[in-house]
């Protein structure tokens, strides 16, 4: 079996992902390893033959198709995270990063650590796959051999395991000492960034004087209510809204939003109707519609105009499994769901407006895809001075997400859009992640496990938990307490420095709402690029 996995490299990296995907599901304290534990797989299996390696275009290729997608997801998010304290959130990112940076090199130091063991123990201790990546890369631009290259792997997958769990057990700590309140703080949140709300419609009866004889939508902005009016009921019928539309008294209109905001609009109107008008689908009728149109992605629904155009108003919109309050400036992307309200002999034409395809959802426009790559990694290849002499790239996994980044955030380019299906990003950054995770484990394997076995293993693994939960702590201490940002934001952004899905998950999990996801996508993106400038400082500085 060994002989014929060594000569057949793609059954090797099939059966590696076999062994490790399904050992991502399993709990460990409370929490799951999710795809890293590809990586533990490839270290076991190489460990049986030191001929059991993947070739090194497997590792590149999946760094690639894994950090790309993430920039382009994450690029709106990212810079429209600078109009609200965003700064702030990433200067303290930046600061504990290089506190991490500083206590690794005086750690590597004091053990007398090979550079490319401790660049290894930075990423690790910090959990990033692109940092990884870069150092092994700026390995193999130096021309240095195989046996030296698998070392940041070796303090990478030694330092991996704390790495995840001294955060989590930083964030228990922090909560308990603080007696942190998540539902309280959540109500001082409710407008911040683009989470999950939970939405309801209802039919409210129209019985005050202050809210007959004006138009709806000027009522809506003068009381600043976060919700969307559908149908407004006329003497002659009932009508989609407009945004001219006014209710008379004892008229009923139906309205979509947050249960809290209903409840706000229901008591300055009047009272909750007694006969539900979208129960009516006579002659208005919804529908809800995939956004598979690239004349359509990357447009605002102020740009887009459908009251004007269809006379249709969009109810709901669903990315993911996040349901969103849709207003002007809410831009589609492909694979959105829109739930759209109209006259039901306009639903067609408006379906075919947005694309409506569940095969196009699963496409790829590989013209831009390749294109943005193709530049990402011309950017990579720029040589960057630092003060000290020191020369960084951002290489195969900065270049990319830089670009990634500044292409997401702008959408679309003349006919060009950049964006990809939400279920497709999802699968390449997946499939890139399980390519990478097992190319480099294949590769380090063997010597993965001749360390361990040695007195210095037990000594790595102590110094990652000191760099992990030194710096978690730091950033909790000062986010806090110093800069008082709400913990629910707080510990998405250290699930952010730290550019981990399963600190993430136990964030939002303990803070019981989205919040944390917020924070975390306003540092991710600087962390990330941060840490593969960091890693490179640290190879030259040791």
């Amino acid at each position: 079996m060994v002989e014929a996995l060594a000569r057949n490299p793609l059954i090797l990296l099939f059966v590696v992902a076999a062994i490790g995907y399904p050992l991502g599901r399993l709990r460990i304290l409370g929490t799951r390893l999710g795809v890293a534990t590809v990586l533990f797989a490839g270290l076991a299996v190489g460990a049986i033959d030191p001929r059991l390696r993947l070739p090194e275009i497997v590792y590149l290729l999946g760094l690639v198709l894994f950090i790309y997608p993430i920039a382009l997801a994450s690029g709106p998010a990212f810079f429209a995270a600078f109009r609200r304290k965003g700064l702030r959130d990433n200067a303290l990112v930046a600061g504990a990063l290089l506190f991490a940076a500083l206590l690794t090199l005086g750690v590597a130091r004091l053990l007398g650590l090979d550079p490319a063991l401790g660049a290894g123990l930075f990423a690790g201790s910090l959990t990033n796959t692109p940092a990884l990546a870069a150092a092994i890369e700026a390995l193999r631009a130096s021309g240095v051999g195989e046996a030296v290259r698998a070392q940041p792997v070796i303090g990478y997958s030694i330092a991996y395991p704390v790495g995840v769990i001294g955060m989590i057990v930083a964030l228990m700590l922090a909560r308990r000492i603080w007696r942190v309140d998540f539902a309280r703080e959540a109500q001082g949140l409710r407008g911040v960034g683009t989470v999950h709300q939970e939405l309801e419609g209802r039919t409210i009866e129209v019985l005050h004087a202050r809210a007959t004889g004006r138009p709806l939508s000027q009522l809506a902005a003068e009381q600043g209510w976060s919700v969307v009016f559908t149908r407004v009921e006329q003497p002659d019928g009932v009508e989609v809204f407009e945004a001219a539309s006014a209710a008379g008294f004892g008229a009923h209109v139906y309205v979509v939003g947050p249960p809290a905001e209903l409840d706000r609009v229901e008591a300055f109107l009047g009272r909750r109707g007694e006969r539900p008008l979208e129960m009516d689908r006579t002659e208005i009728d919804y529908r809800r519609i995939f956004v598979s149109s690239r004349a359509v992605a990357g447009r605002t629904l102020r740009e887009l105009a459908l009251p004007v155009r269809y006379g249709g108003v969009i109810a709901r919109v669903i990315r993911g499994d996040v349901e969103l309050m849709p207003h002007a400036g809410t831009v589609l992307e492909l694979g959105d769901r829109v739930r759209v309200v109209a006259r039901r002999e306009r639903l067609d034409d408006i379906s075919a407006f947005f694309g409506d395809s569940y095969r196009a959802l699963a496409e790829i426009d590989i013209t831009t895809f390749a294109l943005g790559l193709f530049i990402g990694l011309l950017v990579g290849l720029v040589p960057i001075p630092l003060p000290g002499g020191v020369t960084v790239h951002l290489g195969f996994a900065g270049g990319p997400l830089l670009v990634g980044l500044l292409l997401g955030a702008r959408g679309f380019t003349g006919r060009f859009v950049w964006t990809m299906p939400f279920t497709a990003n999802l699968t390449v950054r997946q499939l890139g992640l399980v390519l990478f995770l097992a190319g480099v484990g294949t590769q380090a394997g063997y010597p993965f496990v001749q360390t361990l076995l040695q007195p210095a293993g037990a000594l790595l693994f102590a110094s990652g938990a000191i760099i992990t939960c030194s710096t978690a702590l730091l950033m909790l201490w000062a986010g806090y307490r110093l800069l008082r940002i709400p913990m629910t934001l707080l510990s998405g952004m250290l699930a952010g420095l730290q550019t981990q899905p399963a600190v993430l998950g136990f964030a939002t999990e303990q803070a019981g709402n989205d919040l944390p996801n917020v924070g975390y996508a306003t540092v991710y993106p600087t962390a990330t690029i941060l840490k593969i400038v960091l890693v490179q400082v640290l190879l030259a500085l040791l």
